[in-house]
């Protein structure tokens, strides 16, 4: 009895030894390969045009599970004759978490806390508990002319339709190639070569890695297209976070504008100009997804969905310092 008692505590005290070591293994890779989930999320005026309660825009960042949200559109709607209420603030209140306002109806919320921000407000130094220190830069771009309306004679603004790749290149650094301008400038004034950089924002432009020629013969989009704002980002040494995790812009089109309409909708344009960014080198790219209102239009569905912009989460793991 005793032969067979002492092998079976030694064979239970190896496994405990093991299981031990295994879970001293996991803290030891976590600790050397932190993780960051990073979110682009358009509000639609603060969350109050979907016209839910304030909770189902935070519910949206919950299941995200992201740790670090690039808001657009944080003003809500205003009594008669008061400002219009920040509501990033108040999710930041509702999450628990820190906040950052930009000014412009722009804010950065995260998980971690929020250190100096650079010159021009674009973004903030951000310290992740593993001691990685790392940026987070967010921009909402201006929303017309919109050229893909141009390009397809659906009527936004008085503004002309258009029908070559030029003239929609041409009105499109017209619209926002000067801001680009000067969130590069202001990345470049504040973050060190060597650190890890994230770019969030609705640019209200689609995506050069998006428009291409295999994505034209698809159907996907009427012409390829060498759109600029996000050829500017490239040129500054920044990729594209979901198209990393989603090669194919025809079998992984990754919509985020806009849930309001019918994919067959004439008179409109399903398009992904919502993005995660991320400097070169920064990261591994382990996952990226669409947040909306359906699972056939989403990887992760919040039902009711309270935005017009579905939004995107990218799951990094960082490498940089």
């Amino acid at each position: 009895m005793n032969g067979q008692l002492i092998p079976g505590l030694l064979k239970q005290s190896l496994f405990i030894a093991g299981f031990s070591w295994l879970l001293l293994l996991a803290t030891v890779t976590q600790a050397e390969s932190p993780v960051v989930r990073v979110m682009s999320y358009n509000l639609w005026h603060g969350g109050d045009a979907g016209k839910q309660p304030l909770e189902q825009t935070a519910k949206v960042i919950r299941e995200a599970q992201a740790d670090l949200v690039g808001l657009q559109e944080t003003r809500g709607y205003a009594a008669s004759g008061q400002p219009r209420p920040d509501r990033a603030k108040e999710i930041a209140q509702i999450l628990g978490w820190n906040y950052f306002d930009q000014g412009g109806g722009t804010a950065i919320l995260s998980r971690y806390p929020i250190g100096k921000a650079s010159p021009g407000k674009w973004g903030v130094e951000i310290v992740h508990p593993s001691g990685t220190k790392l940026y987070l830069f967010n921009a909402h771009l201006m929303y017309i002319p919109y050229q893909p309306y141009q390009l397809l004679n659906i009527p936004y603004g008085d503004y002309p339709f258009i029908k070559t790749e030029q003239e929609a290149i041409d009105f499109a650094k017209k619209a926002r190639g000067e801001q680009v301008e000067r969130l590069i400038a202001d990345i470049k004034a504040t973050v060190p070569a060597d650190a890890t950089v994230f770019v969030t924002g609705d640019f209200n432009e689609p995506s050069h890695w998006d428009w291409t020629a295999a994505a034209q013969k698809a159907g996907r989009c009427p012409i390829a297209v060498q759109w600029p704002a996000t050829s500017m980002m490239a040129e500054a040494g920044f990729i594209d976070t979901y198209r990393e995790a989603h090669p194919d812009p025809v079998t992984a089109p990754g919509i985020t504008w806009t849930p309001l309409t019918k994919i067959t909708d004439p008179k409109d344009r399903h398009d992904r100009i919502d993005f995660v960014l991320m400097r070169q080198g920064g990261g591994k790219v382990l996952s990226s997804q669409v947040v909306g209102e359906s699972k056939e239009a989403a990887d992760v569905v919040v039902v009711p969905y309270p935005s017009d912009h579905r939004s995107v989460v990218s799951a990094v793991e960082l490498t940089g310092k």
